[in-house]
Parts: structure tokens; sequence; C-alpha cells
């Protein structure tokens, strides 16, 4: 499997910030962290603190054991290292992993209830399962990520988690794909909560993902 070098991951990173920052997913702090896969067992990490306005030195070049291959990290962003890091490490095929504070889903993180998928954009970046909560323990921590692993592993239609009482944690292809699964994501959460202000949300038909992965191929082929 290809991933992206070096520089074409940092653009990559600086441009899924700058969606987010504008997009207000990052909450008022800003605060965030982003990941992209660079080979097998490494990564490139936002070093810490606000990601607003990303450059070029505002990364890290992480093993996914957790060594720092070049650059350095902010020791307050050091404990998040393990938690993309394993998400890596767990699912070969993801290429990006963003860590924030999205105020809708963050809401059902505080409120420790999973996002259902009730909004059909988001079966088209494969979630045909809730986002889950994982249970509470300190950020970064072996038992918070131990929470993330089991919930990667045995939930394949998952690409995004709420951590209780803190914030989203989602991860896909790449960064670009991320920070699209990561604003539907808080997008469903605030449709869902207006929803239950007139009657709540209702579930979509159980044949819909097949359905949706039908007309995705058949358009595919049609353009190609």
């Amino acid at each position: 499997m290809e991933w992206m070098e070096l520089n074409e991951a940092k653009k990559a990173l600086i441009h899924a910030a700058g969606s987010l920052r504008d997009a207000g997913l990052m909450f008022r702090g800003h605060h965030a962290n982003l990941s992209a896969r660079l080979s097998e067992d490494t990564m490139l990490m936002t070093r810490g603190g606000n990601v607003a306005n990303l450059d070029d030195n505002s990364f890290a070049v992480i093993r996914t054991d957790g060594t720092v291959l070049e650059g350095e990290v902010m020791p307050a962003q050091a404990e998040i290292i393990e938690m993309h890091a394993a998400v890596y490490r767990a699912r070969p095929a993801v290429g990006g992993i963003i860590h924030t504070h999205a105020p809708h889903a963050t809401a059902f993180a505080v409120a420790q209830e999973p996002i259902p998928v009730v909004y059909e954009p988001l079966m088209r970046f494969g979630m045909t399962e809730p986002a889950p909560v994982i249970p509470w323990a300190p950020r970064g921590s072996t038992a918070s990520v131990q929470g993330i692993v089991d919930a990667v592993t045995s939930h394949p239609g998952v690409s995004a988690v709420l951590l209780a009482n803190h914030g989203v944690l989602a991860f896909s292809k790449s960064p670009a794909d991320t920070a699209q699964l990561l604003s539907t994501l808080d997008e469903a959460a605030e449709l869902i909560l207006h929803a239950r202000l007139i009657g709540g949300e209702k579930p979509l038909p159980a044949q819909a993902f097949a359905q949706i992965e039908e007309r995705k191929r058949e358009f595919a082929g049609a353009k190609a």
C-alpha cells in the first residue's frame, strides 16, 4: 500500500487543519491533534497545542512504537502519541487520524451517548455502526487507548469514536477524508440534537447501506 511522502503529508495536514478551523470543528481554543501515516510503522503528527495556523515546522515524525524520529513533541502532546499509533497498528488501511473537541459530537461524548447512524452522509464514509463512547480514563492512558483499540478492532463499521467527557477521534484513509468524516459526524450530531426537539431521529432502512454501496459502484462505473 502506498502512503504519503513527508512534504505531501505536511501539506495534507495543514489543509485539513485549516478546513476544520474554518468550519469551527476545533471549538474555541483551536486545540486538536492530527496525524498522517508515512509508512507501515511511521506517522507524521502535529507537535501539539493550537493547530489553527500550522506550518512546515509544526510536525514530528514518529514511529508507531512511540519513538520520535524527527522534530520535537510538546510534553502535553506526548501522551497523545499512543492514541494515534494504536489506531494505525489496529487498522492498516487508516492513513489519517484527527482528534478534536468538535462541539456537537463532543456534546454526545459529554452525555456518554453514542451517535447513531441516522444521517445518510455518514454511511458514505463507511460508518455503518454508531460512533461508540469509550469509557472515561485519563487522556492517552493505557485504559483509554485500550478502549479505543477494542472499539476499532471489534467494530469494522466504525470510523470515529467518542472519548467520554472529552472529545472525538476520527480516522480514515487520508487526512482529507478524515476531516470530511469529522465534519459530517459533527453535522450529524447537530441534526440529531435538533431532531430530538421535534420527535426524535428515525432509523434508516436496514438495507440502506447496501443500497448506497450499490449506487456508488454504479456511478463509479459510469464515470469510468
